[in-house]
């Protein structure tokens, strides 16, 4: 578990993980295998260079870049510039870093912060499309965030214009959370005219960002964000996306890290906005949804549990009994006994069940919802 944050913007652990997310040519992957050589980010910054040299993808010229790092003359000033924003940073040894993200293969090394993620959000879906969106698309993006907000579920989205903004402001009118993944830095809100939807974004939910403070906004950003908003849902929701939208690739992604897969049919005498979400479904790339129940049938159990008002739901969480513990599938079975017999860091679960982390994590935030498990600080699980 990490150490308290320093003065509430980053723990000691985010600070080294930070200087790593820093360095030249260092991505999430690269960062992810080096922590996973040496243990520690820290470690990593200690390690000569042929010691570096011996991980996995790292050359040469990597490791030279890696042991001249050690010295990071920016790094306060990043700390600085977060601070004045009233930005916090957090890293996968962070309790507040979801879960979800951590077994996607390129998690983000550092996730900047304005606002709170809380155990709840791991129950999210993304609802993601086109800027230029018609009366359809943006009736369609509100009606299906409300509904899924009421519903008890978080949205996740990226605040862009169109299908992005009307998700946030669908969750917000559902009473609900949501979650939106910026393209830039925390530094500055993009568009601009999104400054006042930011700010109730951060009251009942959070904007996210894996981007230097001030880094402006780029095209070339915008599919990491995707990955992000991907990486934090259960599913993810196309509403109108074109031949080339980025909506697309966040669709990809998600199949890529075993989540579900939505979209709308949208008409097709609107190829420029419909064609790529059409194509989706005509290839049975994505499940053709009409209503919220068409999504709560594909989510399976997790659908099942959130048919009930969030109340009901909080009322089954509150505490376990034989027959929630009776009503489960086989691999959730297997997983409540290994979690009974007191394993529980996820990795050791998945050790014990012989079950890939994707299935095991959703099957926890299941099994908390059905009251049989409860989380505990440094992402580990006990019996109720």
């Amino acid at each position: 578990m990490a150490t308290v944050p320093q003065n509430g913007i980053l723990s000691d652990a985010a600070r080294w993980h930070l200087r790593l997310a820093r360095v030249p040519d260092i991505g999430p992957i690269r960062a992810r295998k080096l922590v996973g050589h040496f243990g520690t980010a820290q470690a990593v910054f200690e390690a000569s260079v042929s010691q570096l040299e011996r991980v996995d993808g790292i050359g040469t010229k990597t490791a030279n870049t890696l042991f001249r790092s050690r010295s990071d003359d920016g790094l306060e000033a990043e700390i600085a510039k977060a601070a004045d924003a009233g930005v916090r940073i957090i890293c996968s040894q962070d309790d507040e870093y979801p879960k979800a993200l951590q077994h996607i293969p390129d998690p983000p090394t550092c996730l900047y912060i304005r606002g709170n993620i809380q155990p709840a959000d791991a129950v999210a879906i993304g609802i993601v499309g086109t800027r230029r969106c018609s009366h359809y698309g943006h009736e369609q993006a509100v009606r299906f965030a409300e509904l899924l907000a009421r519903a008890g579920f978080t949205i996740v989205s990226g605040l862009a214009r169109g299908v992005d903004a009307d998700a946030h402001r669908g969750a917000l009118r559902g009473v609900g959370r949501t979650l939106a993944v910026l393209g830039n830095g925390l530094g500055t809100i993009y568009p601009p005219e999104h400054g006042e939807l930011a700010e109730e974004i951060e009251t009942r939910g959070a904007l996210l960002s894996e981007l230097p403070i001030d880094e402006g906004p780029d095209p070339a950003n915008f599919p990491g964000r995707n990955r992000i908003i991907a990486g934090l849902s259960l599913g993810v929701i196309v509403i109108e996306a074109g031949a080339r939208s980025g909506a697309l690739i966040t669709a990809r992604l998600a199949t890529e890290y075993n989540r579900e897969v939505f979209a709308l049919p949208g008409g097709i005498d609107r190829p420029h906005q419909n064609a790529g979400s059409n194509a989706l479904i005509r290839k049975g790339e994505a499940k053709l949804v009409t209503c919220l129940e068409d999504v709560l049938d594909e989510l399976g159990r997790v659908g099942d549990i959130m048919r009930f008002s969030p109340e009901k739901a909080d009322q089954q969480a509150g505490a376990a009994t034989p027959a929630a513990a009776a009503n489960l599938a086989p691999h959730e079975k297997a997983i409540f006994e290994a979690v009974s017999q007191g394993i529980e860091d996820i990795e050791d679960i998945c050790n014990q069940c012989a079950l890939p982390s994707s299935k095991v994590s959703s099957s926890l935030t299941l099994l908390q919802l059905r009251g049989l498990i409860r989380q505990l600080p440094g992402n580990r699980f006990v019996r109720r």
